[in-house]
């Protein structure tokens, strides 16, 4: 049986106060730029309307989040989330905490659109990219 080759790989792990750093700046992005831009207001419609932007931890990925509202007669008033972008810890950058970005496609799928940047990189392709922008 032949044997298999060891590699061994450092990786730096997310700090809970570095993870509550993240979530503060992504939640002001949100709130400052996100909600004013993409739900000024709550408009109820006869289907389903975005009711709430929002960002949460899972793991080492911090996902953004709009939440939904159904206004269609069966099932008036229900609630659910809707991910459209994430951001995912690389945890093989050792000098500094860099992110990928991910895109949450219609099929249920994430793909990785831009890889290893800073916070405030990614979040300007949130900015920017039409992609990662909420509905």
């Amino acid at each position: 049986m032949a044997k298999r080759a060891t590699k061994w790989m450092r990786v730096k792990a997310l700090r809970d106060d570095e993870k509550a750093a993240i979530a503060e700046r992504c939640e002001r992005f949100i709130r400052e730029e996100l909600k004013p831009r993409f739900m000024p207001e709550i408009r109820p419609t006869e289907f389903n309307y975005p009711i709430d932007i929002f960002g949460k931890w899972r793991a080492s990925q911090y996902s953004f989040i709009q939440r939904y509202r159904s206004g269609f007669a069966h099932n008036l008033g229900e609630e659910f989330n809707a991910p459209f972008t994430r951001l995912d810890h690389r945890d093989d950058c050792l000098t500094e905490i860099r992110l990928d970005v991910m895109w949450h496609r219609h099929t249920g799928q994430w793909w990785r659109l831009y890889s290893s940047l800073t916070l405030e990189e990614a979040l300007e392709r949130i900015r920017t990219d039409g992609l990662l922008q909420p509905h």
